[in-house]
């Protein structure tokens, strides 16, 4: 009997694109092996022509850049910043650093993002009574759907509030013909091992505001100041991106169109395979824009399905197959049980019965049947 398991399955694994190595020979020969250099200059000029953006500066983690603008806003101790509450907590983490308070909003059952609807009230029940307005809002763009930007702009200017998104998982998403992201006052993104494209670990900050961007520069390498010898005036961080791994950034970014194809027909062929059973859905594409879907995630009605989003979890865990929950909503996080929630419930019920799938762009239909095979069974009993 053979008793051995069937290759392990990842959630959403990198996938080069063939440049990378050249790219990263080029950068050895140069010599630049640093957090600075010719290769990240490039990246960053080519991830703005890409996005539509004035500008952008290439760091450590797209938690680093959310950080930098955290900063650069001003934001700090008694101020409250109102986020997504169905988010990773690298989008709440640069508020609690500056000192400020997060204030969760819940979803928007037709997108999954933060609900424009919530945030008007919030913002109106404020000012009618008089207590102080959000130093700043950030809503998340999810598994690769953009927020309804404009929406949220326009209620924000009423109040001079300024909004970045944290559009970590929304590399190559589209919003009413622009880049997510475009129009916010910056934009945070991540090249994560694990997203659409990726440097292995890293993240950029992007504005149409070039002195933002270029300040953010400064802050990342440690905020030195202009001098023969090491001056600082002010503190900053060791955030910039390393000139090797910015010439892997550069290799992927020429395929991501390729990989958007890729996310979405691996999207489609679950759908197809999976559709017809009771009790499961797919997380809905905004008509506004292109969700990339970088991670195709589906919902469990335990009682059309017959059994619950953990029990098929497990099942794919014994044969070997990874996946994860849905993100569990911050408001529910032990860290921060004693920040206030706008809502809850939509966020809460699809953690509960939310699953994201192997997505990974190497697939192909024999690893989307293998998946489908064993939910399947689970749904048989």
């Amino acid at each position: 009997m053979n008793d051995e398991k069937p290759p392990r399955l990842y959630l959403s694994p990198p996938h080069m694109g063939g440049a990378e190595l050249d790219l990263v020979r080029e950068a050895f020969a140069s010599n630049f092996i640093a957090p600075v250099g010719p290769m990240v200059e490039a990246f960053e000029a080519e991830f703005a022509a890409y996005t539509g953006m004035a500008a952008a500066a290439a760091v450590s983690s797209g938690t680093a850049a959310l950080h930098l603008a955290m900063r650069l806003l001003g934001v700090g101790p008694g101020d409250e910043v109102l986020v997504s509450d169905l988010t990773f907590i690298g989008s709440v983490t640069p508020v609690v650093y500056q000192g400020a308070v997060p204030v969760f909003l819940d979803s928007d059952p037709a997108t999954w993002n933060m609900d424009p609807a919530l945030l008007a009230e919030e913002l109106e029940e404020r000012r009618r009574r008089g207590r102080r307005l959000p130093r700043a809002v950030v809503p998340t763009d999810i598994y690769g759907q953009a927020c309804d930007l404009d929406r949220i702009l326009e209620l924000c200017r009423t109040h001079e509030i300024p909004v970045v998104t944290d559009s970590a998982e929304a590399v190559g998403t589209r919003y009413r013909g622009r880049h997510a992201g475009k129009g916010a006052q910056a934009a945070a993104f991540s090249f994560n091992g694990n997203k659409i494209i990726t440097t292995s670990g890293g993240g950029m900050l992007a504005s149409d505001d070039p002195a933002l961007v270029e300040e953010a520069r400064f802050l990342a390498q440690q905020a030195r100041d202009p001098a023969p010898h090491y001056e600082h005036s002010r503190l900053g961080y060791n955030y910039r991106l390393s000139n090797l791994l910015a010439a892997v950034g550069r290799g992927q970014l020429r395929v991501l169109e390729d990989r958007v194809r890729k996310k979405r027909w691996i999207f489609e062929a679950y759908r197809a395979a999976l559709g017809d059973l009771p009790g499961i859905t797919f997380m809905p594409e905004a008509g506004y824009g292109r969700c990339t879907r970088w991670l195709t995630v589906i919902l469990v009605d335990p009682a059309a399905f017959g059994a619950d989003r953990e029990v098929v979890r497990a099942a794919l865990e014994e044969h070997n197959i990874e996946a994860r929950p849905v993100w569990k909503p911050m408001h529910l996080q032990p860290v921060f049980r004693h920040c206030r929630v706008v809502g809850g419930g939509v966020s809460e019920d699809l953690f509960r019965r939310g699953l994201c799938l192997p997505s990974g762009t190497a697939m192909g239909e024999a690893e989307i049947d293998r998946v489908a095979a064993v939910i399947r069974r689970v749904h048989r009993g």
